[in-house]
């Protein structure tokens, strides 16, 4: 089964839980405090939080997120290789 489609079978909000869940997971991994990360980041560690146990940030302090967390190679790169949806989709991108 493809784990894409089941992603995006998930609701927006399930989407940004799971999303803040990785981020989260990341800034673990890298063993960065929230509030060594709301430094690098310039994100107030109020938004932080919110984020990590909500999934709601606005889109420029998700990038300053990512981007202290030296994953803003994985934002670059999103939507890149966006598969068609329909042949008829195929037909007019060949146009």
């Amino acid at each position: 089964m493809n784990t894409t489609f089941n992603f995006l079978k998930k609701t927006p909000v399930e989407m940004q839980v799971q999303i803040a869940g990785r981020m989260r997971a990341v800034r673990r991994k890298r063993k960065i405090s929230q509030e060594k990360l709301s430094q690098l980041s310039g994100v107030s560690l109020g938004s932080l939080k919110r984020f990590e146990q909500k999934g709601e940030i606005a889109l420029l302090s998700f990038i300053k997120l990512a981007t202290a967390l030296g994953l803003d190679n994985e934002l670059e790169h999103l939507f890149e290789d966006v598969p068609p949806l329909s042949i008829e989709e195929v037909i007019r991108g060949q146009g």
